[in-house]
């Protein structure tokens, strides 16, 4: 794209101007006052800044700042030492923003080297002309705006801007088709003309081909792997459930073993039925809360694969090593592993590792996550002698992608994966006719990420969510002070630094930001829950924060009273306020790139809302009017304390904490592969029934309660007898849903009809 070309697609020049001469009456102040007014006139507009202090705000506060004017002589300080600190902040921010100093030429003999460095160009106020000076920034300004956008949606926007004649998909012409209905009228006028102007189809060869990694979109795929560290990456444009699914099938051929991790998105499930394998899991521990842990080291070692193997006897008959182990890296709880560790564990069983970083991606652009993911280091450096690592991340997640954008991430180890081998998986999920826009975001994803600013906004998203957490951490005690109750956060207790120990809620935020030890799960701590870990194998990510709520202790076991976490959220999200998962005693926020201070602030001030009203027992006709609106009868007189107190008795006679735990913890017996469950399932035999009638007989499909979508039980799964642990938990979970309309729990392969849940089964052979 030429820089005429980038220029029509920007709306504005925004340069900030940092003088502190320019009100000043003297040939300085007239000359700075004639070059805002020149440039002005050249269409730049201007932010003017008298000091370093106001320049740092707006450099804080714009991240569209396209060039810098900087007055050397600032502040009139002869070590120019606020003019140094605003150059480094302004570098911290934005590698490549163009600078301009303000300096005369007796000054550049005297400018130290990391000044010059620094700065792109000088300006020399009174000996040059005002016209020349300007055409020399707006020059700079197209030049950086230019290199400033990837590769793709570089030549997406270029292509869409020409004015052609569409003879080809999609129908709607650029948009033209919305505007001859008024129902498509108003769609297009909501969304706008550049999207249905991007909105383009396969056929569009000045934009390359995702499918066979072509023209800008493959130039855009090269980019991101230089980004994300990768030896090759691959967009994709149906989330990370289908990048999950294209790496299991490049990678696993039929009745092959598969090393899954029972803490795995059920994409993983519909691999395995896909690829026709054969699943041996590898089974986390959870922990008092329900959290999912990550899998013990001591699972994951070849005596205890080989043992694992034999134990399960679709797996016991395959003569070949498992061709695939699949990693749920971070968990949905924010539990990293050590990945290098897990790589050394694994290397002796498996030749390929799919870590799943669906919700990780950022993980590379912080030093917190060091060796906390796939994609580590150089891949230039990187050892050959491995396993082939995978990565999978949903770029929608957290980073600033579209919706369904995800990424394939690969460096090739001991057992290469050819390019030509693995896109026939590719093609074989990825559509004829892809979203560009989505494409486009992934694009945009990885230019946001690359360099500083990747460092910047991941260390925004940790330091907002170190503020919630030390908040939270200090109103809990004060309340504790008081003798009076509130709400929690799964975290350490006590952090240590070398040999300094403090109180979470005192240790200096810095220490927390950039600590790695401060978020480990230190093997026998009490706060975290988890058993037979190793030191430095596991962290919690710290923008992952769970929210607890009262009603259970370290233990496990069910306090004297308590407050259902799924009352907590209903609450919430009447006020606006809606949380990423929910368990029985907590509530997971994310912290993305996106959250501010005014965000999280809200959230607290609505928590202490919830305990204000919680302890008047407000009305829910007041506080919950939704909830009331859809179920007048059933909660139009109760308080807000009835209904949590009702819905905790039910959860504590119902053993619903405790039957969770059982199921989770025994792992069903495999009868079939998922794949000759599916078959059976296609070829319409088995039947749907109640819980009774699924009683020592075999699961059809996936039971998966949502969130987060971990199985509960797998295809061609024994469900076992009618007191086994998972149908007393689905049983307790049904009679709670009946008691409590709209709390209903969101289970996928479980029909509700009139009330009762029924699923798919195959009579046991």
């Amino acid at each position: 794209m030429t820089e005429q070309e980038i220029e029509t697609q920007f709306t504005d020049m925004s340069v900030l101007v940092v003088n502190d001469k320019l009100a000043e009456a003297n040939a300085i102040g007239r000359a700075s006052r004639r070059l805002v007014e020149d440039l002005r006139h050249h269409g730049v507009g201007t932010i003017l800044s008298n000091s370093a202090e106001d320049a740092l705000a707006v450099i804080g506060a714009n991240p569209h700042l396209q060039a810098m004017i900087l007055d050397w002589d600032l502040q009139e300080d002869p070590a120019h030492r606020h003019a140094m600190d605003l150059l480094r902040s302004l570098r911290a921010h934005n590698e490549n923003v163009p600078v301009f100093l303000l300096a005369e030429r007796s000054d550049a003999t005297r400018i130290p080297m990391e000044v010059m460095s620094e700065a792109d160009e000088f300006i020399w106020l009174l000996e040059d002309t005002m016209e020349f000076i300007s055409e020399r920034i707006v020059a700079a300004i197209r030049r950086y705006r230019t290199q400033m956008l990837p590769p793709m949606f570089r030549a997406l926007m270029n292509f869409a801007k020409e004015a052609e004649y569409s003879w080809h998909t999609p129908g709607h012409t650029g948009g033209t088709a919305f505007l001859r209905s008024p129902a498509g009228r108003v769609f297009h006028d909501y969304f706008g003309e550049a999207l249905f102007r991007s909105d383009l189809s396969i056929s569009v060869g000045e934009l390359g081909s995702l499918l066979d990694h072509s023209g800008p979109i493959g130039e855009g795929e090269r980019y991101a792997a230089r980004v994300f560290g990768a030896d090759r990456s691959y967009y994709v444009t149906n989330g990370t459930s289908t990048s999950n699914r294209v790496v299991m099938m490049a990678s696993i051929a039929r009745g092959q073993i598969a090393l899954a991790d029972r803490n795995c998105h059920k994409s993983v499930e519909h691999g395995l039925s896909l690829t026709g394998a054969v699943p041996v899991y590898l089974m986390p521990h959870r922990n008092h809360l329900g959290l999912i842990g990550p899998i013990p080291p001591s699972s994951l070692t070849a005596e205890c694969i080989r043992n694992r193997i034999a134990d399960t006897p679709l797996a016991a008959k395959v003569e070949e090593k498992p061709a695939l182990a699949i990693i749920t890296n971070s968990t949905y709880d924010g539990l990293c592993y050590n990945a290098p560790r897990v790589e050394e564990l694994l290397a002796p069983s498996v030749d390929r590792i799919l870590f799943d970083e669906a919700w990780f991606g950022y993980a590379r652009f912080n030093p917190i996550y060091k060796d906390r993911f796939a994609m580590r280091g150089d891949p230039a450096q990187a050892r050959r002698d491995g396993p082939t690592i995978f990565a999978t991340q949903s770029t929608h997640k957290l980073l600033a992608a579209l919706s369904q954008a995800s990424m394939i991430h690969l460096r090739e180890g001991g057992a290469p994966v050819e390019h030509s081998r693995f896109n026939e998986a590719f093609m074989m999920h990825a559509s004829t006719s892809p979203q560009y826009a989505i494409i486009a975001s992934n694009d945009v994803s990885a230019a946001m990420m690359e360099g500083v600013g990747g460092r910047l906004l991941t260390g925004e998203a940790i330091a907002e969510a170190i503020s919630f957490r030390q908040t939270m951490a200090r109103l809990t005690n004060e309340f504790m002070d008081r003798g009076t109750w509130f709400f929690g956060v799964w975290q350490p207790d006590r952090v240590r630094d070398d040999s300094t120990e403090l109180a979470f809620a005192d240790a200096p935020p810095d220490m927390l930001a950039q600590v790695q030890s401060c978020w480990m799960l230190e093997p026998g701590a009490e706060w975290h829950g988890f058993p037979n870990l190793e030191r430095d194998y596991c962290m919690l990510d710290p923008i992952k924060v769970t929210v607890t709520t009262p009603g259970m202790d370290l233990s496990g076991g069910l306090s004297k009273h308590g407050i259902p976490a799924s009352l907590l959220t209903a609450y919430l999200a009447e006020h606006g306020i809606v949380a990423e998962k929910t368990a029985n005693f907590s509530i997971l926020f994310l912290f993305s790139i996106g959250v501010t201070k005014g965000k999280w602030g809200s959230l607290v001030n609505a928590l202490l809302e919830f305990k204000r009203d919680y302890d008047a027992n407000a009305p829910l006709t007041r506080v919950m009017p939704a909830l009331v609106q859809s179920h007048p009868g059933r909660y139009g007189a109760v308080g807000l304390r009835d209904l949590g107190e009702e819905m905790f008795t039910a959860m504590r006679d119902g053993r619903i904490p405790e039957l969770l735990q059982l199921a989770y913890d025994v792992e069903p017996r495999s009868i079939l592969t998922p794949a000759t469950a599916y078959d059976q399932l296609i070829r319409q035999e088995g039947d749907a029934t109640g819980l009774g009638g699924l009683a020592s007989s075999i699961a059809a499909t996936a039971i998966v309660p949502y969130p987060p979508g971990i199985p509960l039980v797998m295809p061609g799964e024994a469900l076992g007898a009618l007191d086994s642990p998972v149908l007393r938990y689905l049983g307790a979970l049904q009679a709670f849903d009946q008691q409590f309309p709209s709390f209903e729990h969101d289970i996928h392969g479980i029909e509700v009809l009139d009330g009762e849940y029924r699923a798919m089964r195959f009579l046991a052979p």
